[in-house]
């Protein structure tokens, strides 16, 4: 009976191992059909030749912020802490505001000046290769931790849903392959296709699993917040079952905002759009995105009662115990589950691979050792970049993929503390290089400080008051230090 049941096991493993490998099998082939004429120049590989339409753009900035994350960490959150996950969603609704107020100004200067990265905007607005080089540096540092979390996502989702068939290290491997494959062919067009296709594939998936656990656990989603509201009610109020207090929520939420529309890969979307009037197209519908995660978090919910009496040791680990253990899903449907899981990761993957390299090789590579190279070359340096970047984050992923939810904590904040500086260069002509430059320097300290050596007042969010900071010393600067030269800092025809 035992080799019986075994035997049912592998032949379920090969099931889902074998639609989700059809699954990557289908996008790189959708990623690679993609590779245009446009490929061949810095600009269409980069920016997909500046004319995107709105809903490939749609796709490509819902994908950006639905990574693995959304299919591990957003159930995680919910289930260990119950209402304060709501947080995702409360910031998912005001990064369209600096979508439309950023994005058109963003995208009419990348095509008046051919600004390609967030680096090339500020070098040029602040005449500072050395400002525009510290913005280079402290994107690629907070992005190859995120491209981690991806690798480490798909080597996990492969490793649980075949039940060791196939092992951490090579699920990442496979996963990764794929998505390095279609980036350094075809740029952001492969990119887009690709998310178009994932981004569907995750909608679906998340609202079929979402709503069947419920229905199959509790008879409903009314039902099942019914028997937590009886039995487990401190996860329905704030602050929660973990006690996260309203300043910290409500700072969480006002970082995540600002800081997400700081983040390299998103800002450089902004120069792909083929209009700033496409942009606003894409603010306005951009929280319908944000339904995708509806699903996800009640999938957390459902968790915390099936889970009451031996809680799960990693709480981002609960959708897969859902599927996997206790909803028993016909290995058709985990397969399915797992591609759709995998489309998250994959899809954010790509993104931020493409992003990494390109800020590399134009923000930090271009200015010292490569001076004076040709678009070949450069375009030949970024390709190879995406391989080299994507390498390191899956060594890393191999080491410790655990601590690393702590580094893109921490990446959130640094990213955030180059908002004054983009402020700056796009409504503000007025601010010096130097105050910027000192605003952020004291910005990121003191946020590092607060984040490892001693805790943040009032238990907000750290990212808020060195944010504060950052704003103050940058007035401060403005009003005591006065230039030594009259001379104007911007190259803007205002």
């Amino acid at each position: 009976m035992w080799f019986a049941t075994g035997a049912v096991a592998m032949n379920d493993s090969i099931i889902v191992v074998g639609i989700t490998l059809t699954y990557l099998v289908l996008v790189l082939w959708v990623g690679l059909r993609a590779r245009g004429q446009e490929n061949s120049s810095l600009e269409g590989y980069v920016a997909g030749g500046r004319h995107v339409g709105v809903v490939i753009l749609f796709f490509i900035l819902g994908a950006e912020i639905f990574s693995a994350f959304a299919f591990l960490g957003a159930p995680g959150w919910s289930y260990q802490h119950g209402a304060p996950a709501f947080y995702i969603l409360a910031y998912l609704s005001l990064i369209p505001i600096t979508i439309w107020a950023m994005g058109p100004r963003v995208a009419k200067l990348g095509r008046e000046r051919g600004y390609l990265t967030q680096g090339d905007m500020i070098a040029d607005h602040y005449q500072s290769k050395t400002l525009g080089m510290l913005a280079g540096v402290i994107g690629v540092l907070a992005l190859v931790p995120y491209l981690t979390i991806q690798i480490a996502g798909a080597g996990l989702l492969f490793q649980a849903a075949t039940d060791g068939l196939i092992p951490f290290w090579l699920g990442a491997l496979l996963a990764f392959l794929v998505v390095a494959a279609y980036v350094f062919c075809s740029g952001l067009n492969g990119i887009g296709w690709t998310n178009l296709l994932q981004g569907i594939m995750m909608i679906v998936i998340a609202w079929f699993l979402g709503l069947s656990i419920s229905e199959r656990l509790y008879g409903g989603v009314g039902e099942m917040f019914s028997q937590i509201q009886l039995t487990m009610p401190e996860y329905l109020t704030m602050p929660g079952a973990t006690g996260m207090n309203w300043g910290y929520f409500s700072t969480a939420v006002l970082v995540s905002a600002f800081g997400g529309a700081m983040w390299p890969h998103l800002f450089m979307k902004f120069y792909s759009a083929d209009s700033g009037k496409t942009l606003r197209k894409v603010s306005v519908f951009y929280p319908l995105y944000a339904y995708l995660l509806v699903p996800l978090l009640f999938i957390g919910f459902a968790g915390i009662l099936t889970f009451s009496d031996s809680p799960l040791e990693r709480s981002d680990t609960v959708l897969l115990r859902m599927v996997m253990d206790v909803a028993n899903f016909s290995p058709w449907v985990i397969g399915l589950m797992l591609s759709g899981a995998l489309a998250a990761a994959m899809s954010t993957g790509a993104n931020l691979a493409h992003t990494a390299a390109v800020v590399l090789v134009r923000d930090v590579i271009g200015p010292t050792m490569m001076k004076g190279a040709s678009e070949k070359a450069v375009i030949s340096a970024t390709r190879w970049s995406v391989l080299g970047l994507s390498l390191i984050a899956y060594l890393f992923a191999l080491a410790n993929p655990s601590s690393l939810v702590l580094l893109l904590l921490g990446a959130y904040g640094l990213i955030v503390q180059l908002f004054p500086m983009v402020i700056g260069a796009l409504f503000m002509p007025h601010l010096r290089r130097a105050s910027v430059m000192a605003g952020a320097l004291f910005g990121s300290l003191a946020y590092l400080m607060m984040e490892f050596a001693w805790s943040s007042p009032l238990g907000w969010h750290a990212g808020v008051w060195a944010m504060l900071l950052n704003v103050g010393v940058v007035s401060a600067w403005q009003w005591l230090v006065k230039p030594a030269l009259a001379a104007p800092t911007s190259t803007h025809s205002h």
